[in-house]
């Protein structure tokens, strides 16, 4: 009975050691699919945009009543 139990033990370690080293073993990831046409580098449209440019801090203008 001792013996069972220590050989269905041993393989039960086996096992898991066994797939934990499986599952570090380095897998070849597909290539990344890339658009057809590649926008052109360096033509980032940055700081033409409205973002960040509000008067922040400053009162606001005139308010006129619209009826």
């Amino acid at each position: 009975m001792t013996v069972k139990k220590i050989a269905f033990v041993l393989g039960a370690t086996l096992a898991l050691v066994t797939a934990a080293n499986a599952a570090d073993l380095p897998r070849r990831q597909p290539v990344p699919v890339y658009p057809a046409e590649q926008p052109p580098i360096g033509k980032m449209p940055i700081g033409k945009s409205p973002v960040g440019k509000a008067p922040i801090g400053k009162a606001p203008g005139p308010v006129a009543a619209r009826y």
